[in-house]
């Protein structure tokens, strides 16, 4: 059996609910059509309706961890240098208390 589009069996339920008393089954079938091609329109908007989205989004997703372990990795970086430089100064700091200022001095 072939599927009418999702916006003629859209209208479809709509037609046949017009003039007649809503139930249940009706009302579930119009919500699940609507919020079907709602989603279809938007996924279409956003150039994801054909077969190759899946694997777009999954790339992306890598991609996203991948600059997520970067950052991450940058920051860690960052803060090792910044200890150092700090423990160094510290260093230089306490060789001039002590005076052995002859150990900063090639």
């Amino acid at each position: 059996m072939i599927r009418p589009a999702a916006d003629d069996l859209l209208a479809e339920l709509l037609v046949s609910a017009q003039g007649r008393q809503v139930d249940y089954v009706l009302l579930q079938a119009v919500i699940e059509e609507a919020s079907q091609a709602g989603a279809s329109r938007a996924l279409a908007s956003l150039g994801l309706e054909d077969a190759r989205a899946r694997r777009d989004m999954d790339e992306l997703r890598e991609l996203l961890g991948a600059w997520r372990d970067v950052k991450k990795s940058a920051w860690q970086t960052v803060a090792r240098w910044v200890v150092r430089v700090v423990l160094a100064m510290l260093m230089c700091a306490l060789a001039f208390r002590l005076n052995l200022k002859s150990l900063l001095e090639p």
